[in-house]
């Protein structure tokens, strides 16, 4: 198989809502439905495949079969690398940071998280927080968490469809209501929860928080927007992402045995096209194109987000990072 179609794995929580399901053609019994996990290796999730000789397998019992399928930039990480949902943000997520490697490999035995947002849809005035207004000290963000003023303090980014956000692991953000969005990230599932609003969950109870590790992995300042991608919508050694728009011709793409290509529907639809196999797709989609799948043709009309597994060192979010950032 030249080209895969994905079958996300489905959550539900309580901040979710109905569009990934009416919008995105996501079949789910529940009643909201919050995110769908569309490329994943992650136990926590795993996204299987959707039709084929190996149907029904998760994507990671695929890769184990068939190895360099992954790509040879793949080779250097214990697990695959990159996980990317859809979220549909109805109601206010919670107030959130994630650790790095280091941090999160010591505490939770598992990998860190940077991640980045793609504006899919969002109602008008809508926004989201991310990072810091001003520097704050240790001692005014615990003392800010206790007594519920904590958003005070907060960036509100309005956003629009189309806008990228790159979220480097230690800096507080949360997705607020009315947003779609893609999230592509590192292959982790770790989140401190800072403040949540004083809601309780499904078992009535408050939500767990976890303060302590926040207050011990969170950059209390305004977050980095001087990024430099060299014309990816973002970049870090565990992914590159770029947008393809495409508007009723052919765009072409090639795999060269270095990793695969990803590629998720966020608008439109149309097909692609390896050697004599042809796939359609729908907005929501999520195709899975092997590394060592040859050259492949991309039809039809809406965007597409393509994300692959850069070299070492080639793409960090500090020091090296070429190309735009947060715009």
């Amino acid at each position: 198989m030249a080209i895969i179609k994905l079958t996300p794995a489905c959550k539900s929580y309580l901040w979710g809502g109905q569009r990934l399901k009416q919008d995105f053609h996501k079949t789910f019994n529940g009643d909201v439905l919050a995110e769908t996990w569309e490329l994943s290796c992650h136990p926590d999730g795993p996204s299987t495949v959707a039709a084929g000789p190996f149907a029904g397998k998760t994507l990671a019992a695929y890769l184990q079969l068939n190895p360099a399928a992954a790509g040879t930039n793949c080779a250097r990480f214990q697990d695959f690398p990159v996980l990317i949902k859809l979220i549909d943000a109805h109601k206010d997520l919670s107030i959130q940071v994630h650790p790095d490697n280091t941090y999160a490999l010591q505490n939770e035995r598992q990998f860190g998280k940077t991640e980045m947002w793609y504006i899919v849809d969002c109602e008008p005035g809508a926004f989201l927080y991310h990072g810091f207004k001003s520097a704050i000290s240790k001692e005014e963000f615990r003392a800010r968490i206790a007594n519920g003023t904590l958003t005070e303090v907060l960036n509100a980014a309005p956003v629009h469809p189309g806008d990228t956000f790159f979220i480097e692991s230690g800096t507080i953000h949360a997705i607020c209501q009315g947003i779609v969005i893609a999230e592509i990230q590192q292959n982790s599932n770790v989140t401190y929860r800072v403040f949540d609003y004083n809601r309780v969950g499904t078992d009535g109870k408050p939500r767990q928080l976890h303060v302590q590790k926040a207050l011990d992995v969170t950059r209390t300042e305004p977050a980095r927007t001087d990024y430099n991608f060299g014309g990816h919508l973002g970049c870090c050694d565990s992914f590159v992402t770029d947008v393809l728009q495409l508007t009723g011709g052919e765009t072409a793409g090639q795999t060269d045995g270095s990793t695969f290509h990803s590629l998720l529907a966020v608008k439109g639809s149309g097909s692609v096209t390896c050697g004599n196999e042809t796939v359609p797709f729908v907005q929501g989609e999520s195709l899975f194109l092997p590394a060592d799948s040859g050259s492949y043709r991309i039809s039809g009309t809406g965007t597409l987000l393509r994300t692959t597994v850069p070299p070492e060192n080639t793409c960090l979010p500090t020091g090296g990072v070429t190309g735009k950032g947060v715009f």
